[in-house]
């Protein structure tokens, strides 16, 4: 799947969708509700969507920033819409990621580093314990 993060337009995602046979993710950032306006276009066009938070002023990276939105706003949308969360997840906030938005998938990558770009196997554990534990709490 291709996964774009950048200024990519509807019709841009087509395109490369069109040119390499590969379905693709638009990963849009996201910081209040309005932010949710700007999907209406990609529907019907991108296979997935990631959420991701909008960076902090200065930041050079346009997300895995290990910054967090308010997930609430992600309540409201269309149960049948693909999508991931991505943006400040660890494991210590998991667990409310998930129970306030109900996301039908997860991105994770900086809440897992114990360094910039090194995944330390310690927090894939601990954050893969905590996703299960708030699968188990949402069972019962």
């Amino acid at each position: 799947m291709l996964q774009l993060h950048g200024a990519e337009t509807p019709e841009r995602v087509a395109e490369l969708k069109a040119r390499y046979g590969l379905p693709a993710m638009k990963a849009l950032s996201v910081s209040e509700a309005a932010d949710l306006e700007r999907i209406k276009p990609y529907i019907g066009i991108a296979d997935r969507l990631m959420f991701d938070a909008k960076p902090p002023k200065g930041s050079q990276l346009p997300g895995g920033n290990g910054v967090a939105f308010d997930w609430r706003i992600l309540a409201g949308l269309d149960a049948g819409l693909d999508y991931m969360l991505s943006g400040g997840l660890n494991a210590a906030n998991v667990g409310d990621a998930l129970r306030l938005a109900n996301p039908p998938g997860i991105d994770i990558s900086s809440g897992v580093e114990s360094a910039p770009g090194v995944k330390d196997p310690a927090l894939i554990e601990q954050f893969f314990r905590a996703v299960r534990a708030a699968r188990d709490d949402r069972a019962a």
